[in-house]
């Protein structure tokens, strides 16, 4: 039976199997391959996209799961690189080899959109799930306070947004 859900901003309908992982339906079924594999068994992050705002993996997450449901790929982060995670990441050259990095900044959004300025306690407590092969988790976390710094600087003020008026 087809699912329909919404992609990146887009309604979608997939004719997959029930229980096909969705990390399977994106980058097989409709070739959003930015969602990584890594483990296959929700441990190390890879697979991070956001369902209804959560960060979830998608290599446990059965479509039938996604129903009606919105969903956010690294690839629907921003269409442009212009997310405050993406240009921290950037600047900051946060990634070594990469791999895991999708999964990373989808993460690392997620907890942005409840916790737009966390604690080291917090960005630890949010990204201890997510494996990286490199080590790079002191980066990841400078890269989240960059993200809060951009997202600050990119925000008009209340002097700002009266004065457009």
């Amino acid at each position: 039976m087809p699912v329909t859900f919404t992609l990146n901003g887009k309604a979608t309908t997939v004719d997959a199997p029930a229980e096909m992982p969705l990390l399977w339906v994106l980058r097989d079924v409709l070739n959003f391959t930015g969602t990584k594999y890594g483990c296959g068994i929700g441990q190390c992050g890879a697979c991070t996209v956001h369902l209804r705002g959560r960060a979830v993996r998608a290599c446990q997450t059965p479509l039938s799961n996604v129903s009606g449901a919105a969903v956010v790929t690294i690839e629907g982060l921003s269409a442009d690189g212009t997310h405050p995670v993406q240009q921290a990441w950037e600047k900051l050259d946060v990634p070594e080899c990469g791999y895991c990095q999708a999964g990373q900044i989808m993460a690392a959004s997620a907890l942005l959109a409840v916790r737009p300025a966390p604690t080291d306690a917090d960005i630890d407590a949010a990204m201890n799930t997510n494996l990286c092969r490199c080590g790079t988790y002191l980066r990841i976390r400078e890269g989240i306070h960059e993200a809060v710094r951009v997202a600050a600087a990119s925000t008009p003020t209340m002097k700002q947004s009266k004065e457009a008026k």
